[in-house]
């Protein structure tokens, strides 16, 4: 059984910095970070492949990185110049076979538990 566990969620200012961390990463086809904002669907942020290939939403681009350390089983997001409406509940996931895009929730096979971050203007 896979296990996911998020890190590094807290409170920022706008404009501000924060890394997750998602340990537990595993020889899959895909990690991504989703992330869902009090009343709204769950939106996919960042994914990766094994090869490395990344994505980003547009809504992100230029802001947010993905990567991840096979090393230490560990997979990051990197969240500069954040923006209030950026507050959401984020979410580490991995799906065993398939592509990464498009990120459909569904597609998705592991999740983790979730960590918040707040934004504040």
């Amino acid at each position: 059984q896979v296990r996911l566990v998020e890190s590094g969620g807290g409170s920022a200012q706008a404009g501000g910095s924060l890394r997750l961390s998602c340990v537990g990463t595993y020889s899959s086809a895909c990690m991504g970070w989703f992330r869902q904002a009090p009343g709204k669907e769950r939106e996919g942020v960042a994914s990766i492949n094994s090869l490395g290939t990344t994505t980003v939403a547009d809504s992100v681009k230029g802001r947010f990185t993905i990567s991840k350390d096979n090393a230490k089983n560990t997979l990051y997001l990197q969240m500069n110049n954040l923006k209030p409406e950026d507050t959401s509940i984020y979410y580490c996931a991995a799906r065993a076979y398939g592509l990464c895009t498009p990120m459909r929730e569904d597609d998705f096979h592991y999740w983790g538990q979730g960590t918040q971050v707040t934004v504040s203007s």
